[in-house]
C-alpha cells in the first residue's frame, strides 16, 4: 500500500512510518527539512519538504506520490509542555489552513482514505461519565484550548463527510511512552522531579492517556478497518488528584503541590484551571471492536 504521512517526524509520525515500513507499505513523509529528515531518510522513505501552508506545494506533492492513503499527523508542539498554550495557536493554524490543503488535495486527487489525528481528551460528557465516539469535541473550552476544539472539530467533520474518501478520525488519548512528554527521562518527569508539579482546586478532570506504540498499533489497523471516529485511549481513565501523584512516585518526584483555582488563575490562567477541572476521560469500545486496539495498563497506574 502506499501511503502518504504529513508531519512524518512527529510524536506519532516518525515510529508510524518505522512501523509501516517494517510492514512493506511504500511511505513517503512530509516533513520541514532538519534532524528529522535525516532520520526518515535512515528509514528509506521517500520525502516531501512541501509547506502544508501552500495548497500548491501540497497538491503537487501527494500528485507525485500517488497514495492510496493519506495520513494527517501535523502538530506544532513545543518541546517544553510549560509552553503549550503559547504555542497552541500555530498548532491550531496549522490544522486549519494546513489541513484543509491536505484534505482538498486528497480528495481532488482520488485518493481512497484519509487517516486524521484528533483529540481524545478534549471530549464532552456529563459528569461522571466517560465520552464515546458521539461526543463531540469541547468548543465552549475557553481560550486557546477552544480555539483548537472548534477548528479540529471542523475539520474532522469535513473528513467525515467527504463523498470522495473514507474518513477515519483517530482521537488520540494524551501520549505516554518512549518519545513522549511522559515518560522516565521525559520533559513533565523533570517538572515533578524540581517540584514545579502542581494539582490545582480539585484535580477532579479525568484525563486518558495513551502509549505511544498502543496508539501506532490502532492508527496502522485503521488502514483498513471501517471509517469514522475512534477513541484511542487506554482503560485507565483517573482524575489528576489521582494520575498526577502516582506519576511523581513512578519517577522518585515529591508529591505535588495544590493550587487554588484562584491562584492558578492569576499565576497560570484559565486554560491550566481547564486541564485540571474540566477535562473528561473517554471510552474506547469501538476501538477495541473495529480495530483490535488492546492497550496496555497505564504504567504508572497504581505506583
Amino acid at each position: 500500500m502506499k501511503i502518504f504521512i504529513a508531519g512524518a517526524t512527529g510524536a506519532v509520525g516518525l515510529p508510524l512510518v518505522r512501523a509501516l515500513t517494517s510492514l512493506g507499505h511504500q511511505v513517503t513523509g512530509m516533513t520541514r527539512p532538519g534532524a528529522g529528515s535525516d532520520r526518515l531518510r535512515e528509514l528509506g522513505v521517500e520525502m516531501s519538504f512541501a509547506d502544508a501552508f501552500d495548497s500548491e506545494a501540497v497538491h503537487r506533492a501527494i500528485e507525485v506520490a500517488a497514495p492510496d492513503v493519506v495520513i494527517d499527523q501535523l502538530t506544532r508542539l513545543p518541546a517544553n509542555p510549560a509552553d503549550i498554550i503559547k504555542a497552541m495557536p500555530d498548532d491550531t493554524r496549522l490544522h486549519r489552513e494546513g489541513g484543509a490543503n491536505l484534505l482538498a488535495a486528497a480528495e481532488k486527487l482520488g485518493v481512497g482514505r484519509y487517516i486524521l489525528q484528533s483529540r481524545g481528551f478534549y471530549l464532552e460528557a456529563p459528569a461522571g461519565e466517560l465520552a464515546d465516539e458521539t461526543a463531540r469535541l469541547r468548543y465552549d473550552a475557553p481560550g486557546q484550548i477552544g480555539e483548537s476544539t472548534r477548528t479540529i472539530g471542523a475539520y474532522e467533520d469535513r473528513v467525515l463527510a467527504s463523498r470522495s474518501l473514507d474518513g477515519v478520525v483517530l482521537r488520540y488519548g494524551f501520549f505516554y511512552g518512549p518519545g513522549t512528554w511522559y515518560r522516565p527521562a521525559g520533559a513533565i518527569a523533570d517538572q515533578a522531579r524540581n517540584g514545579q508539579s502542581a494539582i490545582i482546586g480539585e484535580g477532579n478532570a479525568v484525563w486518558s492517556f495513551v502509549h505511544i506504540d498502543d496508539a501506532i498499533a490502532a492508527t496502522v489497523a485503521s488502514l483498513y478497518a471501517e471509517p469514522g471516529v475512534y477513541n484511542v485511549v487506554d482503560d485507565d481513565p483517573l482524575p489528576v488528584s489521582e494520575w498526577l501523584p502516582a506519576f511523581a512516585r513512578s519517577v522518585d518526584a515529591p508529591e505535588p503541590k495544590r493550587v487554588s483555582v484562584e491562584d492558578a488563575l492569576t499565576a497560570a490562567g484559565e486554560e491550566a484551571v481547564y486541564y485540571h477541572t474540566r477535562l473528561t476521560g473517554a471510552s474506547n469500545g469501538r476501538a477495541k471492536a473495529k480495530l483490535g486496539f488492546a492497550p496496555r495498563p497505564l504504567l504508572w497506574k497504581g505506583a
